[in-house]
């Protein structure tokens, strides 16, 4: 992250995101073309034969597409869009996001291991003196007699972190087609080398 200046001299947080290797199309799919719907796959982020499987590896080459880990469909809204794709092209961000776009970025979550309640929920804690002891304790977890069990779907202390997370409309401010990067406004999830999933941020009513 860092701090971004904007023309009006605002500074305001945010977020370089950086292509590693440009990102391909491996495949387009239309409605006409027996699909049943229109979408264009993509791949990102190069990597050596050997380290993806054969079936991959041969449909990455029908695309005349070299190895690559990262493979994403995504859906369009007519076959006139997919039209604009073709199997091989190389996407780049410029042409794709602009300043001003709001955009949905989605990634995995940073992992924080086993955490309580307090943590993972904002649970408020116990006491702390008084002969308290229960600091950070979860507290009741269900009823008493009647009907005398925990409801499935309780918070409870478990897993944090380390999952998919969709952040939504977050405002492009620049975009560097010559270091292939992209800055927005914000945090995204996940850490440094984290891949993540950008597409045009769906409105209702608009666009979805």
């Amino acid at each position: 992250m860092m701090s971004f200046f904007t023309e009006d001299g605002l500074v305001v947080p945010a977020t370089v995101i950086a292509l590693e290797s440009p990102t391909r199309v491996t495949a387009v799919k239309t409605s006409a073309g027996g699909d049943g719907y229109s979408a264009v796959q993509t791949a990102y982020k190069e990597v050596a034969d050997r380290k993806i499987t054969k079936p991959e590896l041969g449909h990455l080459a029908k695309a005349g597409v070299p190895a690559m880990r990262h493979l994403r469909e995504w859906r369009l809204r007519s076959d006139g869009e997919a039209e604009a794709f073709t199997a091989g092209q190389v996407v780049e961000p410029s042409s794709v996001f602009a300043a001003g776009d709001n955009i949905d970025v989605a990634g995995v979550s940073v992992g924080k291991g086993f955490q309580g309640t307090i943590k993972r929920y904002g649970f408020a804690r116990g006491l702390m003196t008084h002969g308290s002891k229960s600091h950070r304790e979860h507290g009741s977890t269900g009823p008493g007699t009647s009907p005398g069990r925990t409801f499935p779907g309780l918070k409870m202390a478990g897993r944090m972190g380390n999952e998919r997370v969709k952040v939504r409309s977050l405002t492009v401010l620049k975009v560097d087609g010559e270091r292939g990067a992209i800055v927005v406004r914000g945090s995204v999830p996940g850490k440094a080398g984290t891949v993540l999933e950008l597409a045009p941020a769906k409105v209702v009513g608009t666009n979805c």
